[in-house]
């Protein structure tokens, strides 16, 4: 898709703050394997209150200037940089540039979709500044090219998916704060879904058994649990300790295809406690759950500014 824009050029040195918001699956199965290879999938996802930090800067050199300090990967090959490229690419202008900083809090792997977020954030953040003026659907459409959890952070609501995790039902759940731990791993995906021990054949949640998009405790426990937790426990020891000892605290489980495991609770001092009482040495964070994303609550507050 490319679309030539005859607006003028953005104004050098406008610049923009955004959060990238961590997710959690509070719930995945696993349907199938399709013929094209992928797999067939049901999820809910819990968006955030926390997360990576992005500082977004117009240039007038033509460049995308990435600075991501802790991050193993060429600039080329992060996914911030490459959805600026792509939504260059998409916008048909050759000659926008930008300098983007990046805070990292979210672990790399974690399967709390970190990488995801950064990449739609920046989608959300440069076609605001670049004033591209993309609708949603077209950046989730770009999302979608980048990674299959990149759209749900575009859309920026918390979400049923379908499919391989593109397909989404906007949710309202109860509020809830979540104690995340972070074991020392990264779990590969890719080594996940190619594993032959992995379940495949979970059955089915219909749309009608969502309850009017409305998610309460009741409904989420009943529909707890992620297909990937048994193999990722007995390939990553340091997960299943992590989630045995948050089992203490409450209903703990895997998220998406990483190492992070949570627990929900009703209060953040509840979840504050045990955050406090966790063994030394252990990474973890309190968050409270949201329906709206705070990247966009930041981008409405942004352009009612200019």
């Amino acid at each position: 898709m490319n679309t030539s824009f005859s607006r003028p050029a953005p104004k050098h040195g406008h610049h923009l703050t955004l959060t990238a918001p961590a997710k959690l699956n509070l719930m995945l199965r696993i349907l199938g394997r399709r013929e094209d290879g992928y797999h067939e999938l049901q999820t809910v996802f819990q968006l955030l209150d926390f997360g990576d930090t992005l500082h977004f800067e117009v240039t007038d050199d033509s460049s995308i200037h990435l600075h991501c300090p802790g991050v193993d990967v060429s600039p080329e090959q992060n996914l911030i940089y490459r959805a600026a490229e792509l939504l260059r690419q998409t916008c048909g202008r050759a000659d926008l540039g930008a300098r983007i900083s990046v805070q990292k809090t979210l672990p790399a792997g974690g399967g709390i979709g970190g990488g995801s977020s950064d990449a739609a954030t920046t989608l959300l953040g440069l076609n605001q500044l670049w004033q591209c003026e993309l609708e949603l659907d077209a950046l989730a459409e770009l999302g979608r090219q980048l990674g299959a959890d990149v759209p749900v952070f575009v859309r920026g609501h918390s979400a049923f998916a379908e499919g391989v995790g593109e397909r989404l039902t906007a949710v309202s759940i109860e509020p809830r704060w979540y104690l995340v731990l972070t074991p020392d791993c990264h779990v590969s995906t890719a080594a996940l879904f190619s594993d032959p021990r992995l379940t495949r054949d979970s059955a089915a949640i219909t749309l009608a058994a969502l309850r009017d998009r409305r998610l309460n405790t009741h409904w989420l426990n009943d529909h707890a649990g992620n297909d990937f937790q048994p193999l990722v426990e007995s390939l990553y020891p340091e997960v299943r300790e992590a989630r045995e000892w948050l089992s203490q605290h409450g209903q703990a489980q895997l998220t998406g295809t990483g190492a992070c495991v949570f627990a929900g609770f009703e209060s953040e001092s509840a979840a504050q406690k045990a955050y406090a009482g966790r063994p030394e040495g252990w990474s973890a964070f309190v968050a409270r759950g949201v329906d709206k994303s705070p990247t966009h609550k930041q981008l409405a507050k942004f352009a009612a500014t200019v």
